[in-house]
This record gives structure tokens, sequence and C-alpha cells, in this order.
């Protein structure tokens, strides 16, 4: 069918409700509507969905929910794991507990147990609670750092991190089997819980994910002794993070915690933000207000989900607070934890840490000064979490830290994808540590410059919404992979990465293999440690090029990367 027929077999069917038809009744004379809502399925992808909330098969709704967790339970009844049955979190935004609600009930009436949290929860708990109930898989209801239109369905497996190859390649084609709406699977919450395929969850899985992350904690004296000179400001972006965030520092002993009132509570509209993400200067406005208030040290906020973790630091020089990449924040924990674990002598044999491809390579001079092994994945902490997987499965490394430059990073193996709650409560210690040392975590950061280089990151995204904008960006991956740049500017390339073709290819011809899965993905080397990478992402309508540089100065490195991006872009207008 086209998405004509697609749109009337919606309005005619008796399967769908009264109110989606008239939702689309609303929209019938705007055809440019009617066509985004049906030229294509909600694509599962190899996290989930992600989606604009709305009638339609390109929409987040009941009907998409329900027909993916049919598709994801028919791959769990295929591996035999129906007993083990499937852990679901959701957050706090609109729609999320219906539609966690949904999928469990999705998943009872296919014989599966499903375990629902009684409220909303931070997604790095589910991670836990997967591992903790021995389920086979686990669902979040999130979109992470999205506008507000937007909602998701995230999918892990047994080993607590979201799925990569190749069971999201199957569980795709679960989803994508799944062609008559009738026969999706439902039933009536009491039947399920009667039949005992529907257990609700709560305080028990927080107070074990809690002492969990208490243990990551390296000198508790050190807290105690600074407990009460230390001030921090917390901001949960009217997401999942406020509980869990203020009680482990409550109970570590941090004295002088101060919540943003405004954001505290959780609220589907994000009503005092633009964009509910810590990557966003303007998410921190009410965070530095309050901050210049009680004289704070750090601002923290985590974003809807509690998976990622922006911070800003006061600098004393000049009495301001300066914002921190989440490369920035995940080089200070790294090293704190390898610096204080190697001073107790509590290094573990072969440790190693783990980041993306497009993470500082700050990671790589830090490794390398502590001897600590460097593994490198493809974008997305779903790799990561893998790794984790592989060191135990093979006794190879023990893992130490895992980072990724979009604000995400795990200490700790309590979970397999990365937490907020956790990074809140190293960074934390590192204030803790800095405090006592009298400095802040910018004369930190501005240590770790003068000591492994100065390293900077930036990040542009282009969103091209869309037919045409899907389009655009298979012209602009093209361009790239057909077209291989010699130069960006005043940037050589020294080496090319084709992670979809799986091919490097270096200045004297040579060609090697990444290593890694075949990804839609292109990185250019440029020498001195500076570098480029291009990739669509992977849950919006969005194409994003990565950048890194290596100056003799915070100011060089600031006026080498301002030239890159000029000369990336200039490319791609080209």
């Amino acid at each position: 069918m086209n998405y004509k027929d697609t749109f009337r077999f919606w309005l005619e069917d008796p399967y769908f409700d009264n109110e989606t038809k008239q939702e689309l009744l609303a929209i019938r004379n705007n055809e440019a509507e009617v066509e985004d809502r049906f030229y294509k399925e909600l694509e599962f992808g190899t996290g989930g969905l992600r989606g604009v909330i709305g009638a339609g098969t390109n929409r987040m709704n009941f009907y998409t929910v329900r027909k993916a967790t049919q598709g994801l339970a028919n791959y769990i009844l295929k591996q035999n794991g129906g007993k083990k049955g499937c852990a679901i979190a959701y957050d706090s935004r609109r729609f999320s507990p219906e539609f966690a609600k949904e999928a469990a009930l999705c998943l009872a009436a296919n014989g599966i147990h499903a375990y629902l949290f009684d409220a909303l929860r931070p997604t790095p708990e589910l991670s836990f609670a997967v591992r903790k109930l021995g389920c086979i898989a686990g669902i979040v209801i999130t979109a992470s750092h999205n506008p507000p239109e937007y909602n998701g369905y995230k999918v892990y497996w047994e080993d607590g991190a979201q799925i990569t190859a190749p069971k999201d390649k199957e569980i795709i084609a679960e989803v994508r089997n799944v062609t008559d709406y009738h026969l999706v699977k439902t039933m009536k919450e009491a039947d399920a819980a009667e039949a005992g395929l529907l257990t609700i969850i709560g305080k028990e899985m927080d107070d074990a994910y809690i002492e969990e992350l208490k243990k990551q904690i390296i000198h508790p004296d050190l807290i105690r002794r600074m407990a009460d000179k230390i001030t921090i400001v917390y901001t949960p972006l009217h997401g999942t993070g406020l509980v869990p965030v203020t009680r482990v520092l409550d109970e570590l002993g941090f004295q002088k915690v101060y919540v943003v009132k405004e954001q505290a509570d959780p609220d589907p509209e994000f009503t005092t933000l633009e964009y509910p993400n810590p990557e966003d200067p303007k998410a921190f406005t009410l965070g530095i207000k309050l901050a210049k208030e009680v004289g704070a040290d750090i601002i923290l906020a985590t974003d809807p989900d509690a998976d990622r973790l922006g911070v800003y630091a006061l600098d004393r020089t000049t009495g301001e607070y300066v914002s921190f990449t989440g490369n920035m924040s995940g080089m200070l924990i790294a090293w704190y934890l390898l610096s204080e674990k190697k001073k107790m002598g509590a290094m573990p044999a072969n440790p190693a840490l783990v980041k993306t491809i497009v993470t500082t390579n700050m990671a790589d001079a830090l490794t390398k000064d502590f001897g600590v092994s460097l593994i490198e994945v493809l974008t997305g902490f779903k790799y990561i979490g893998e790794q984790i997987k592989f060191f135990e499965q093979n006794h190879s490394y023990n893992y130490v830290f895992g980072l990724e430059e979009s604000y995400g990073c795990l200490a700790g193996t309590h979970a397999r994808d990365k937490d907020a709650v956790v990074a809140v409560m190293c960074l934390c210690e590192v204030a803790a540590y800095c405090k006592s040392q009298d400095m802040t975590l910018w004369d930190l950061m501005l240590k770790l410059y003068e000591t492994y280089g100065y390293y900077k990151e930036g990040l542009h995204t282009l969103t091209l919404k869309g037919v045409t904008g899907q389009a655009r960006i298979g012209e602009i991956m093209n361009h790239f992979r057909t077209n291989t740049p010699k130069a960006f500017g005043r940037f050589p390339v020294t080496a090319f990465r084709d992670y979809r073709e799986d091919m490097i290819i270096k200045e004297d011809g040579t060609k090697n293999s990444t290593g890694l899965p075949k990804s839609n993905v292109l990185y250019f080397e440029l020498g001195n440690d500076c570098w480029c990478c291009v990739r669509p992402s992977g849950t919006e309508p969005k194409i994003k090029f990565y950048m890194g540089v290596k100056g003799e100065s915070l100011l060089d490195a600031e006026t080498m990367l301002s030239e890159l991006t000029d000369a990336v872009l200039n490319l791609v207008e080209a």
C-alpha cells in the first residue's frame, strides 16, 4: 500500500480506536502531514524505536509500541526465554507509563513474564534490573534528551546492554515480520497479574541498585571529611534522576546539595526548558542562577532518563562557571579512578578503558600514562557495554571505565549502559578531592591539559526532516564516501576509514580492515591527533559531523577547531 492507502486503512479499520481516527481526520487535508505520518513504518533500528508521538505508522503510539513488542516477543520465544521474562522501565515523557504497560501486557499475552517498575526510573537502573532479575531482555520507554514531542523504545538483552549484532538484526527482522496489527496480542492487566505473568517491581530494586553504585566510591572517608565544605547544585531537568541522585549523595554524606526546585518534578512538557539536554547551555540557566546564590562549587544536570550528565564548575579566576563537555567530565573521572587505584595498588590485572571512536584522544594519552589498555568501539554506548560482556567471557581484560563524547560514562559493571547517577556520584568525589587540595574541577582540568595536551572536540549537526531530508543525508554520506577529500582546509587527510565497507585506506594507498562491525560511518585521520567523523544519527533525522584537535594551548585548540569545523562545512555545502 502507498501512504494514502495506509492512511485510509487506519481511518476505516475497526482495530484503531476513535481517538486515533479523530486525530487523523483533523489532518486529512494536510497532504504533507499525512505523507510524513504514513510514508514509512517508524523504523525499529538497532536500538529500538524513537519518533514523534502521534497517530500513524511513522509515529510513536500504542499501535507501533504493541507491534514492536510483538516482534520482540516472537524473538524471545524463539530463544526459549519466556520464563526468564523481560524488565520494563519508563521515564517522565508523555505516554511513557502507558506505553510501558502496553508493552508489558503484550509480553504477558505471549506467555512472557513482564517485570514492570511501579513508577519512572533511570535507564541505567533498567540495565541493572535485567541482570539482577535474570531476565532475557529489557525495555525502556524513553526518548532520552529529545524534544518533548518525542518518545522512544529501547531494547536490552540479558547481559544488560542494548542489543548488538547479530541479535539486533534478528529482532528487527521479527518486528518487520509483524505486518498485520490484528495479530498483535494483548490482555487485561488483572488477568496478567492473576496468571503470574506481570510483576510490579520497585523499592527492592532501588535499594540493590544504590548499594552497587556506592561500591564505586574510592575514598568514602575523604567525602565525609569534605562533606560540609563542598556545595553542589543539581537539576534532574524534570526527569528520572531526582530520587536516585539525591538519595546516593545523601547516603554518602554530602551535606550541601541544592536542587533546582523549578526543574525537580517530572514534567513531560519540560516547561522550563527549550530542550531537555544537558549538552545545551540553556538547560543550565536556572542551575547557574541557583549556584550563584548559594556559592556552588559545581552544577550538575542529568537528562530525562538519567543516563547523560552535564557539568559546570567554578573558575575562581573569573568567578564564573565553566561548561564541561562529556569528554572533559569523563576524563576527570577516568584520571581520578586510574590515579587513585594505582596509588592504592588496587588496579586490576589487565585493566582496560573503553571509548567510542568519536571520543577525545586525550583518553589515548591518559591510558598510555597509566599502562591501561584502550579499546575503541563504534559510536553508541551499547558497544561499550558489549565489551564488558566480552571481557567476562574471554577473561581478557578487566573493565575500569568507559565513556563516550555525548555526555555518557560508566564506572563499575553494575549496569551495561551509561549511568548519569554513578557519574554524578563519582564526579562529586572528584570535586571533594579537588576541594581537599584547594583546587576546583576547572583547576584539575587545566592540569590534565598541561599534562596530556590541549585536546578539544566539537560537534556540528544538520537536521534534515522528512523524505527529502532522508535523501539529502544519503547524498552527503555518498559524497564524502566516493569523493574522499585529500584535506579539510589546512588539515591533510592521512588515513580514511569507511566502517560500512570495513576499510582503512592510508596515504600510501595500503588498505586494512577496521576490525569493527559494519556501520555507516566515515572517519578521517588528519595527523597530530586531529580528526573528523561523519555519520547519520541513529535516532533522529540528523547527520552529525564530529571534529577533534590537539593544540599548543587552549586558545590554539579553539582556533584549530573553529578552522576545522569551517573547512568540513564548506565541503558539505560545496
